[in-house]
């Protein structure tokens, strides 16, 4: 459980790429378009079936080790113009981020997306977040998570439920990703929500109860 103390005005972390973003369009489209260009097989079906990690990852499973720094860096170049107008915002990603800032609070996102990448997307969809962090995956996020002093990590992935209890924040999940109910609640989410459309009545109760 979580032990960041819940205040007046709480900052809530949430990841993005399949929380409050549907990534999948973008980065299929532009994984296929980095297969034409290096002439290397990817199937982008699975690439976005499990996405969460860091990008370097997923490349390592389609190109020799030492070519991967470079083309995760062709690939974060070729990002923008081809992924950036192809994401939709998750439902309820808006209400979720205005429930924090209704109950006086701030919303920042935590990523292991490319951090440039991160703020093109919420820009984009004029999710207007306090403060976008980007590049830190699983237990990384709890640097930025603590330093921002949140209380709750809304994530999709179970590296998000790791990061989360490495902050000490409040772990909820959304089953909106990769990972099932079961594995979210087996990692050790505190929460688990369907998606965000349920975030803002947890939210409130949540917080009436914390401050009760």
């Amino acid at each position: 459980m979580a032990s960041t103390p819940i205040t007046a005005a709480p900052t809530v972390g949430f990841d993005l790429d399949m929380t409050l973003i549907d990534s999948r369009p973008g980065i299929h489209a532009c994984y296929v378009a980095l297969a034409e260009r290096t002439g290397t097989y990817i199937d982008a079906d699975l690439a976005v079936s499990r996405l969460g990690p860091p990008l370097v990852e997923e490349i390592a499973h389609w190109f020799p080790a030492e070519r991967v720094a470079e083309t995760a860096d062709l690939y974060r170049s070729m990002y923008p113009a081809i992924a950036i107008a192809a994401t939709p915002a998750m439902a309820g990603a808006r209400e979720a981020i205005a429930a924090v800032r209704a109950a006086g609070g701030r919303a920042i996102v935590v990523t292991a997306k490319y951090e440039p990448s991160a703020k093109l997307h919420v820009e984009h969809l004029g999710l207007a977040p306090d403060a976008v962090i980007g590049d830190l995956w699983a237990e990384q996020k709890a640097v930025a998570l603590r330093e921002h002093g949140a209380s709750v990590y809304v994530g999709d992935h179970l590296g998000d439920v790791r990061g989360a209890r490495t902050a000490e924040a409040l772990s909820v999940a959304v089953a909106t990703g990769p990972c099932s109910v079961a594995e979210l609640t087996e990692a050790g989410a505190d929460v688990v929500l369907g998606d965000l459309t349920e975030f803002p009545d947890w939210l409130a109760g949540y917080l009436s109860a914390a401050r009760a």
